[in-house]
């Protein structure tokens, strides 16, 4: 699978395992149709291993823990469960790490899925994969989403009450806060039993890694972002979604004076384990419905602003498609070496805001290259992603492939 894609579950009964080069600890969260759990009592691991429906498996140092999920015996409200990992090493990072979750039939042991997430960094703590209810029917997705303070920190995302160590800042009471439901023989279960890796205590852990150059997840609550290659921007702000009309658009110059060149930008659509849907180009100027549509073809690269514009409307892209790569391509057969400037934005088509900017500030001897991608993910927004990455091929067809490993 790739990140965002999602399959039907052919069984009620379903393990997760996730593997790694080193131990990880594996967990699950119960959550309703607004994203949190009901009480700390949907948030299963080894410490507490069972809940309703979901049951925290080790094993026992020999093979990957699992989180089993019988969506036949989830509570009516449960609409995802959701599975983590994080390394059980203290401060240890995903950094060259590849954790493969296993998707498998709990009661044949059957394969159904499997997902190694790309691209990780600092991340500590990942959401690895879902299990979610949708029109009747139990899916899984592939999710890959980090974050940088631990297994704390996506259980504070999720609505769990994440106890703070001993030390706090002069202003907390020397007595701790009433404490959620559960007798005090009895407290809330520790997230971190073994002492591995103790939360700093002067900021409460509640948001996704922050990204390094180059890697890493931010939002667009501050404003226009600039994007580094491989540098992802969650398509966020103000804590919403943005499932509004945006136009990705793409220009560039001659690198010499009184040369033109002939550019072709287009947008090819995948579903699903990088299935291919369709492609939108100078010679189809729109797919998935009027959903996705393009300019129209520049055929100098000459005048200010963008070259050739994309119209994408998010909120109408059609739940099958959960990948889209932006490539140009020179027609003509010109490299790259020959163009200068080359950019793409991503632009608010209803105000006219730039939102995201990727210069490309390197170029090769190519006839093609990928400038970005949008892939859906398991919340339903969108992230985009800067590529530049070269490919041999003049023409959208020749980079069909290419950008399918490439998602």
């Amino acid at each position: 699978m790739t990140p965002g894609s999602n399959i039907p579950l052919p069984t009620a009964r379903v393990a997760v395992d996730v593997a790694a080069p080193v131990r990880l600890d594996v967990s699950g969260l119960l959550l309703t149709a607004d994203g949190k759990v009901r009480s700390d009592d949907d948030f299963i691991f080894y410490n507490q291993p069972t809940g309703p429906g979901v049951t925290y498996r080790s094993g026992s140092g020999s093979a990957p823990d699992a989180i089993v999920v019988d969506t036949g015996a989830l509570p009516p409200g449960i609409e995802r469960v959701v599975v983590t990992a994080s390394p059980d090493a203290a401060g240890q990072s995903f950094q060259g790490i590849e954790p493969t979750a296993t998707v498998r039939g709990a009661d044949d042991n059957s394969v159904i899925a499997s997902f190694t997430p790309p691209q990780l960094g600092s991340e500590t703590a990942l959401v690895v994969v879902e299990v979610y209810l949708r029109n009747g029917a139990w899916k899984v997705r592939a999710v890959g989403q980090g974050y940088a303070n631990g297994l704390a920190g996506i259980a504070t995302d999720f609505g769990v009450s994440v106890e703070e160590p001993a030390q706090a800042p002069a202003a907390a009471p020397v007595t701790p806060p009433a404490a959620p439901a559960s007798a005090p023989s009895a407290p809330v279960p520790s997230y971190d039993p073994r002492q591995a890796a103790p939360q700093p205590p002067a900021a409460p852990p509640a948001a996704p890694a922050a990204p390094a150059p180059g890697a890493g997840k931010i939002n667009l609550d501050k404003g226009r972002v600039s994007l580094q290659k491989n540098q992802t921007v969650s398509l966020v702000k103000g804590g919403q979604p943005l499932l509004s009309q945006v136009k990705m658009g793409l220009g560039w110059e001659p690198a010499f004076r009184g040369k033109d060149i002939d550019l072709d930008a287009s947008v090819i659509a995948y579903g699903p384990d990088r299935k291919h849907i369709d492609s939108c180009y100078f010679g189809k100027l729109s797919i998935l419905n009027g959903a996705i549509k393009h300019s129209g073809d520049n055929l100098t690269g000459e005048g200010a602003g963008d070259d050739e514009v994309i119209v994408v409307d998010l909120g109408r892209i059609p739940a099958n498609a959960t990948g889209l790569v932006f490539t140009v391509n020179s027609f003509t057969g010109q490299k790259f070496t020959e163009v200068a400037k080359a950019y793409c934005r991503l632009i608010d088509a209803r105000t006219g805001e730039e939102l995201v900017r990727f210069d490309l500030t390197g170029a090769e001897p190519q006839t093609g290259v990928m400038m970005a991608k949008l892939i859906k993910q398991f919340s339903g927004e969108w992230e985009m992603t800067g590529m530049g990455e070269f490919v041999k091929s003049r023409t959208v067809r020749g980079m069909v492939k290419p950008a399918a490993q490439a998602l």
